[in-house]
């Protein structure tokens, strides 16, 4: 693995053309392990249309013969290195200040990418307003920014399927012990859901993304 992965701008997605975007919010889409940036833009029209959407691909390889990309590697189930997804947290917050400026962030990941979407807060937690975690959990270990996350407590809505059998249960656990204490958090465990995206949790999700614009539109007006 590279000791400082860099995401290619060339492979981003964007909902609208660069002249469109202006200083709109931008939501950032954060695919899982061995997909791309094609996987989670099919989620644009169940999006509010007042963000940008910007879908990126990953920077690593996996091994082969998995197709795709990967945020940081995985050997095993219990496999997974916290400095590796702080690695791949910083590679995002680089690419973020190069392509997105000042406009308000949030990010939206599944499974690796939503590890990377709370590591990202963690590792800066004043670059962005907000994450969305599915399928998802919080790497083990302490960051400096835990701290300003406790005092902070950024909105995070964390969706998961009761048969969900990818993420091992003690991330799980975890997860479900570190989020209420950094961040106002919100979420549901959807029964029968396995490591996938329902409908039913993509319509709270709508519904949490449209609670932030409107703490956005308030602020704007104070």
């Amino acid at each position: 693995m590279s000791a400082h992965p860099s995401l290619d701008p060339s492979v981003v997605r964007w909902s609208v053309p660069a002249h469109e975007r202006g200083d709109r919010p931008v939501l950032l889409l954060l695919h899982g392990y061995g997909s791309d940036e094609h996987d989670l833009f099919g989620l644009v029209p169940s999006l509010p249309p007042a963000f940008v959407v910007a879908s990126v691909r990953a920077p690593l390889a996996p091994p082969w013969p998995m197709p795709g990309a990967s945020w940081y590697p995985i050997e095993g189930l219990d496999g997974r290195d916290p400095d590796a997804v702080t690695l791949a947290a910083r590679a995002l917050l680089s690419w973020i200040q190069d392509a997105v400026g000042e406009a308000p962030v949030g990010l939206l990941g599944f499974s690796q990418g939503g590890a990377v979407a709370l590591q990202t807060l963690r590792a800066a937690p004043y670059a962005v307003s907000f994450a969305v975690v599915l399928a998802g959990y919080a790497a083990g270990g302490e960051l400096p920014g835990d701290i300003v996350l406790a005092e902070r407590r950024p909105p995070v809505f964390w969706g998961r399927g009761a048969a969900d059998d990818v993420i091992p249960p003690a991330l799980v656990d975890a997860t479900a012990q570190w989020l209420p204490v950094h961040s106002e958090l919100s979420g549901r465990v959807y029964p029968g859901l396995t490591h996938s995206i329902s409908q039913d949790e993509l319509d709270d999700v709508r519904a949490f993304l449209d609670a932030r614009l409107g703490e956005m539109a308030a602020q704007a007006t104070t």
